[in-house]
């Protein structure tokens, strides 16, 4: 006889047993195959004999359970898996990479990074103003091909940006350099990719651009601006785009990285397009990680931050 059908039988018993002596009883016993509820009515019994009759119950309960796992010690338990939070991904196959709790799997200056309300936040103080950018760095990988999503909320004097594809710059640090999808308070410059300690601005707000290779001679920046860069085409005016981005406020950030391919969209609009052909500085895949820029005392947030890889 199997060792849950004993257990079943006996409990039974048990059950039957009580009932005899009219008494209320109500309580749920659980062994590896059963889980039993034992609801008996009529209270009639002083306490003082229930109490033993039910302890009584419970105890052979116990030995049967424990001769079953004795019975069972050869058997082989289920592999341990690991936390849902690590391995979850929502419909569209995006995995969270923020736990809206802790910095756990980031890694920046606390004096500058922590978790307010839920969101990643960068906050620069009168007394803690700083002489260099400086990133959280998320230490998941070095992200290739890939699409992120995110909402961010920054103060009016506050300049940030998502970098991507990035490297550690030497002798500072927590500094990025790379693509960045640029974030301000006044949005003057949220939406364009602007590439940190690189190439400078690469694409404006409603440029779609294409960034050939071309010899040292021309490879200059002027006016924190790429100067070999191609205008394709236009996404819209920068202003009527800025239009579409919330002051103080939270807004949708999604990147799509494929390739030579970078898109910039905030609130579902797409705000720059690039294609970089620039074999010699361009940068396949690297670090991720978010910005708070020399400046004023400034605050910006990051939250619902999600990744899929391509």
């Amino acid at each position: 006889m199997g060792c849950g059908l004993q257990q079943k039988k006996l409990l039974v018993v048990i059950k039957n047993s009580l009932l005899l002596y009219h008494c209320t009883l109500k309580f749920k016993f659980t062994t590896k195959q059963y889980t039993h509820h034992i609801i008996i009515k009529k209270n009639k019994m002083p306490a003082k004999i229930v109490f033993p009759v039910l302890h009584s119950a419970f105890a052979l309960g116990i030995v049967a359970c424990i001769a079953c796992n004795g019975s069972n010690a050869n058997a082989v338990a289920p592999s341990p898996q690991p936390p849902s939070s690590i391995v979850a991904t929502d419909a569209e196959g995006f995995k969270k990479i923020f736990d809206g709790k802790t910095l756990d799997g980031w890694d920046g200056d606390t004096a500058y990074w922590s978790v307010q309300d839920g969101a990643l936040t960068g906050q620069i103080t009168p007394d803690k103003l700083i002489k260099t950018n400086s990133f959280i760095i998320w230490q998941g990988g070095q992200p290739a091909d890939f699409e992120l999503k995110a909402q961010f909320k920054i103060t009016e004097t506050g300049n940030s940006g998502i970098n991507y594809r990035s490297e550690m710059f030497p002798g500072i640090p927590y500094a990025l350099k790379g693509y960045q999808a640029d974030i301000d308070g006044k949005n003057n410059y949220t939406g364009q990719n602007y590439e940190e300690r690189g190439r400078t601005t690469l694409a404006y707000r409603g440029q779609r651009v294409t960034i050939p290779t071309v010899d040292s001679s021309k490879a200059v920046s002027k006016r924190n601006a790429w100067v070999p860069v191609i205008v394709d085409g236009s996404l819209g005016s920068s202003d009527s785009l800025k239009g579409l981005i919330k002051a103080d406020d939270w807004n949708d950030i999604h990147l799509v990285i494929k390739g030579n391919h970078l898109q910039h969209f905030v609130n579902g609009v797409l705000m720059s397009d690039v294609t970089d052909n620039d074999t010699v500085h361009r940068k396949d895949k690297g670090l991720l990680g978010v910005q708070v820029h020399v400046g004023p005392p400034m605050k910006v947030q990051f939250r619902n931050i999600r990744i899929k890889e391509l």
